[in-house]
This record gives structure tokens, sequence and C-alpha cells, in this order.
């Protein structure tokens, strides 16, 4: 029996990962010049999360933004673990790579 595993669960199983890292957050995609989606009237910008499969691997592209003062490489480090063990405990398919790329900082909550 085969089950097949679409790219918004794997999409949804890395945003929910990252979620739980304190220090980073999902950074929105850039957008490119004429590129606006409008829903409920206003641009929406989308995730930069992107989820790239082949067979049984699978690549994931992420965008992140650390909060200031927190150590970026080890967050990275620790965000391509999280996502690499947690897409594979949960579909069983081998993940080739997360590359992070961090597009961002952040100020911690409670500073304006």
């Amino acid at each position: 029996m085969d089950v097949e595993i679409s790219k918004s669960v794997l999409t949804d199983i890395a945003a929910t990962t990252l979620e739980g890292i304190e220090g980073i957050e999902l950074a929105q995609a850039p957008m490119k010049v004429g590129e606006v989606l409008r829903q409920q009237g206003g641009p929406r910008r989308t995730r930069a999360l992107k989820v790239t499969r082949e067979g049984q691997t699978v690549s994931i592209d992420v965008g992140l933004n650390v909060e200031y003062g927190r150590n970026l490489t080890g967050l990275a480090t620790q965000a391509q673990r999280a996502v690499c063990e947690n897409v594979e405990l949960m579909t069983g398919l081998k993940v080739r790579a997360v590359n992070v790329t961090v597009l961002g900082v952040t100020l911690p909550a409670g500073h304006a």
C-alpha cells in the first residue's frame, strides 16, 4: 500500500518545527517586482519555506529571522537538525538537505 505525502504536509512539518525554536521566526518570502498576491483586500506574502521532493528524498530551503543578540550559526544549525529529524521521523522520507538562510534580525519581544 502506497501513501502519498503532499508538499504542503512537508511544509507544515518544517514550519511547525521551526516555531518551536526560541529566538527564530520564519521570514516572509521576498517578493519580486510586480508580484503581489491579494487576499482579503491586502497584499499577502508567503513564508520563506520551500520543499523540493524527488522520489523518496526531500530538500528544504528555509529563510529565517533571528532575534538580535542570538548566535546565528548556532540557531541555524539547530533549525537544520530539528527540521531534518522531524521530517524523517514523521514521513519516513530521507532529507537530503536543509538549507538555512538568515534573512533578517528582529528585536526581542518587549523592545520597540
